[in-house]
């Protein structure tokens, strides 16, 4: 009835078999099937249709409260699930959003070396190696889906950028991207930014505020960082992603979003649940599809790819010539481990363009962390601990301050500029 509704003409068929003859039979825009068959379950059919029609999207229907169903649906490769009793508004949303899919958006990835936003960010996601070609290949594949994903990599890789170009990729690009670094909110106002509050909740509550997962309403919510989130807004987080819906605070009734999560830390979430540092429950429902950025130093003749493509990002922005890279400098740069990955690259050129003469960039120009091999290029390298301490430092000088970066910089023993600086390049503002 509901989808007659939306003027959508729909099959109706009672089991596996009958799915099965008619999704060989014709091409349809979306299979909605019950966990329970007669002849099977929903899963039977998600599998199978993962090589027999593999261009349509399969939601499934799960029993209320069912959460090892849905995961298990997403991970053999659901389009995405909805719970009984079904929400109608929910269901319009999900059927609204499978049908934008197109079948030739399932193909692979994109074939050029570029694929980014025009946000000055492009350079992560360029590059011609193997291990780049794999990541697109992913980004192709889960856009399709609703599935929560998890993007893993050491600082500096681009897991934001990876994030973006998922969303870009599939039905929701039309609407709301929103990123936020869960290690940059102060615990006190969590809740309220990422559910929202109204007017008169709590002292300085002086207006209605949707929060991130409202204001990401038919898009992606980014959590970045999620690892940095504490044990009770895990709790809080777990519940909307199964229940797809957010009490704000100050309201004694929930409701529903229709908003994508993707994650990404640079730390070991698994390692952090046997520490006990992070739900078990909440690391399979946001990991249900991991995808991995691999770090600069495993990426085959991509430097100097880079390299081009910064210095001519640099030249633009400052409106001066190109500078270019000698010979020795390239090797030098070709032969580095780069621990802090992408952005470690982009720092040394920006050094390397100030001090170079003549827009030629030499050996000397190109200042290079002593001792960067391989033995000292893991996930937890000196660098990421550092940005940690010195994150962990800043947020805590604002929360002191009321957030008044004036009074933060004198409290750190830094100038406003530089703590202006600081909080712009961790991610912070």
């Amino acid at each position: 009835m509901t989808l007659q509704r939306m003027d959508i003409d729909a099959r109706t068929v009672g089991n596996l078999a009958d799915a099965r003859r008619q999704l060989k039979a014709r091409s349809f825009q979306l299979c909605l099937t019950d966990m329970r068959l007669p002849d099977g379950d929903g899963l039977e059919l998600v599998e199978w249709m993962q090589s027999n029609a593999q261009h349509v999207p399969v939601a499934v229907i799960t029993a209320h409260g069912n959460v090892e169903a849905a995961v298990r649906a997403l991970k053999v490769g659901a389009f995405d699930f909805v719970s009984k009793p079904v929400d109608l508004q929910l269901l319009r949303r999900l059927v609204a959003t499978a049908i934008k899919l197109k079948p030739a958006e399932a193909a692979s990835a994109p074939a050029t070396d570029e694929a980014a936003p025009a946000d000055g960010t492009e350079t992560v996601l360029l590059g011609k190696s193997a291990a780049m070609q794999r990541v697109r290949d992913l980004i192709a594949k889960v856009a399709r889906s609703q599935a929560p994903v998890h993007i893993t990599g050491e600082s500096g890789t681009g897991k934001e950028l990876v994030a973006r170009l998922i969303h870009e990729a599939g039905p929701r690009k039309d609407q709301p991207f929103v990123p936020v670094n869960c290690g940059a909110i102060p615990n006190e106002l969590m809740e309220s930014e990422f559910f929202g509050h109204k007017k008169g909740s709590f002292t300085g509550a002086v207006s209605d505020k949707l929060g991130l997962f409202r204001s990401a309403e038919g898009g992606t919510l980014f959590l970045d960082e999620v690892a940095d989130l504490p044990l009770h807004m895990q709790v809080k987080l777990l519940r909307v992603i199964q229940e797809k819906a957010v009490r704000p605070v100050g309201m004694s009734q929930e409701e529903p979003v229709d908003t994508r999560v993707v994650s990404a830390t640079h730390k070991n979430l698994a390692a952090l649940v046997t520490q006990g540092d992070f739900r078990e429950d909440l690391y399979y429902r946001i990991n249900v599809i991991e995808l991995p950025v691999p770090p600069l130093r495993d990426r085959d003749g991509d430097v100097s790819l880079l390299a081009t493509h910064i210095l001519e990002r640099l030249a633009t922005e400052n409106e001066l010539p190109q500078a270019t890279l000698s010979d020795d400098a390239r090797a030098q740069l070709e032969a580095y481990q780069f621990p802090g990955n992408v952005r470690e690259l982009e720092n040394i050129l920006e050094r390397a363009v100030t001090l170079c003469t003549n827009d030629v960039i030499q050996a000397e120009d190109i200042q290079l962390r002593p001792g960067a091999t391989e033995a000292d290029t893991g996930t937890t390298t000196l660098e990421v601990k550092l940005e940690d301490m010195e994150r962990e430092a800043i947020i805590r000088a604002l929360e002191q301050t009321g957030n008044n970066k004036t009074a933060a910089a004198k409290l750190l023993g830094m100038s406003f500029r530089a703590l202006r600086y600081r909080v712009k390049k961790l991610g912070l503002d």
